[in-house]
């Protein structure tokens, strides 16, 4: 099993608001580290993936300099554009989206706390 792992700058606690809300999903899990307030880890499900994150080791300069980029593929095209609404807020376009040959809708974007997404609808 290949589980994603998703680290932040202390700010752990808010993204896991913010991806609730995306990818209408609730975290499964989670503990805190002995300040109480910072995480140390949790758990949640995207789009049928298991998903861990904490407040450790972040991407502080928001760095394109990446070597993981996580793809998330929507059912439909206003999956993808009411999800990427909740989440481009404060972000970090790269490029357009645009309709490719193995996909209606397709692009990438990196979020306010520097992970880097690649957005894919089937329909």
């Amino acid at each position: 099993m290949l589980i994603p792992h998703l680290h932040f700058c202390g700010d752990c606690k808010e993204a896991i608001g913010l991806y609730e809300k995306a990818f209408n999903t609730k975290i499964e899990s989670i503990d805190y580290m002995s300040d109480g307030e910072k995480i140390a880890h949790a758990a949640m499900n995207i789009h049928g993936q298991e998903v861990f994150l904490n407040d450790n080791f972040g991407n502080k300069d928001k760095s394109l300099d990446c070597a993981v980029h996580l793809i998330i593929t929507f059912n439909t095209v206003n999956e993808l554009l009411a999800c990427y609404e909740i989440l481009k807020t404060d972000g970090n376009d790269i490029g357009t989206f645009s309709e490719t040959p193995y996909s209606k809708l397709c692009g990438n974007f990196m979020d306010k706390f520097g992970v880097l997404w690649g957005f894919m609808a089937d329909a």
